[in-house]
């Protein structure tokens, strides 16, 4: 099955992270972040993430990861699941996509959920998402 949908960030807040001594610089900082959005269409509800990236502002060159817990619906079906992603840019563009909705994770009528997606943002500053899954019966 396929659910699409569209979504804002409502919250997005820098996190602080112990990481060991000595610490490693390098070109790109890196930072921690957790998010809240919201998801409208076939994917509609709410979720937290965790999110993680190696990102240069001024040359919008980067690569992020992220781990979210989604609580709503996809098409008929209502529950929660995690899913991860992950995407590099290049300022121009995105490559080295990574999407995966995580097994085993899935309540309610999204137990036993499994697939992948994927995330877009268009021109004007859409974000859209996809999933291709299946559920067990």
């Amino acid at each position: 099955m396929r659910a699409t949908g569209t979504f804002k960030v409502e919250e997005f807040t820098p996190a602080e992270v112990r990481v060991p001594e000595p610490g490693i610089e390098t070109a790109v900082p890196v930072g921690v972040a957790t998010m809240r959005k919201r998801y409208e269409g076939e994917a509609a509800g709410v979720s937290v993430t965790l999110f993680t990236a190696a990102y240069d502002q001024v040359s919008a060159t980067g690569t992020y990861v992220a781990m979210e817990s989604f609580e709503g619906t996809l098409r008929d079906r209502t529950g929660t699941f995690n899913f991860a992603h992950s995407g590099t840019t290049r300022g121009d563009g995105r490559e080295a996509d990574f999407f995966v909705i995580v097994p085993g994770s899935g309540t309610g009528a999204l137990a036993g959920i499994r697939g992948a997606g994927g995330l877009a943002i268009d021109p004007d500053g859409t974000h859209r998402i996809w999933f291709e899954y299946e559920v067990d019966e």
